[in-house]
């Protein structure tokens, strides 16, 4: 590839991996989707092909190969070990200006959960015209469908959306100071401090993968969520080096778990109402790789048991 044509492709892929990763909810399976549709831009320049606009060739092509890699990632989600959540992605907290707030809420954790239960041509609609404002006749032709079926996708998934949207702390400073004020009660074990933080309902979950130790199903309430939290920082305080990190996860404020300069683990937390409504835990070592060298959450649990076993 020239000069020309690789500066281009390197301006397309951030945008066509928002697309993918928004489609897919996996770092791995978005990356292989653009690295496909930027191949196939590439080849098509490279034979002479006419292409009036690069960004729609690669959008389309892009949408497309998602929606196929989508239906076919159905059913390995479908035989996954314990809860699926996405792969996480560590984002810029100075990257997100107040017009691109629907564009930060469609990368959150929360949203892209609700998007897994629309089916692939929804999910595809809903993203184009609301997220990345593609018109009717526009995303009509990349879905190879009439303009009147994909505005009947766009009102039903917009309906089942709108039903179940999570809402989420407008202020970027109130997050921040529930942010801290979460990651201050967990570090020194105030059971009661982090209670008045959780809202009634609060959700936790957790992805292992079967890989390593999780939660079999979600667990609701403050009470039981914050024990449990808790459990864990003090499971965690005993592996040497483990640390946690406050990041932003998804555009929400979150966390890396880590063991020494290795990850561990992801939280990512939903926050509305002043309070915190849900925290998403991510362990499966499969979904971290992209953050990093990966430590072994397993073997130092249960490494730190046998030596406190053996004292």
């Amino acid at each position: 590839m020239n000069g020309a044509s690789d500066e281009l492709l390197g301006e397309l892929r951030p945008v066509a991996f928002a697309i993918a990763y928004r489609m897919l909810g996996s770092v791995a399976e978005a990356e292989d989707v653009v690295q496909e549709a930027l191949i196939r831009l590439h080849r098509a320049l490279a034979h002479g092909e006419q292409i009036g606009s690069p960004r729609a060739f690669v959008a389309t092509v892009t949408t497309r190969l998602a929606i196929d890699e989508l239906r076919s990632a159905r059913a390995r989600r479908e035989r996954y070990v314990g809860e699926w959540l996405p792969e996480p992605i560590l984002t810029d907290p100075g990257s997100e200006p107040e017009r691109e707030a629907e564009m930060a809420d469609s990368l959150s954790m929360a949203m892209l959960v609700l998007l897994e239960s629309l089916s692939p041509d929804q999910r595809a609609v809903l993203l184009l015209r609301d997220v990345f404002d593609y018109d009717y006749a526009e995303i009509a032709r990349i879905l190879r469908k009439s303009e009147g079926n994909v505005r009947q996708l766009a009102a039903r998934a917009r309906k089942h959306v709108d039903e179940r949207r999570p809402r989420f702390e407008s202020s970027r400073r109130q997050r921040e100071e529930l942010a801290r004020r979460f990651f201050a009660a967990t570090k020194h074990g105030d059971l009661k401090a982090l209670e008045s933080l959780l809202a009634h309902d609060v959700v936790l979950r957790g992805d292992g993968g079967g890989n390593v130790p999780a939660l079999a199903r979600s667990l609701h309430g403050r009470n039981r969520v914050a024990r449990t939290l808790l459990a864990w920082v003090g499971q965690g305080a005993r592996i040497p080096g483990a640390a946690l990190r406050p990041v932003e996860v998804n555009s929400q404020p979150g966390a890396l778990l880590l063991e020494g300069e290795q990850v561990i683990g992801v939280w990512a937390l939903d926050m509305a109402d002043g309070q915190i409504q849900g925290i998403k835990s991510v362990v499966n070592p499969d979904k971290l790789r992209h953050l990093g060298p990966v430590g072994d959450l397993g073997r130092a649990l249960s490494t730190r048991r046998s030596e406190e076993t053996n004292r």
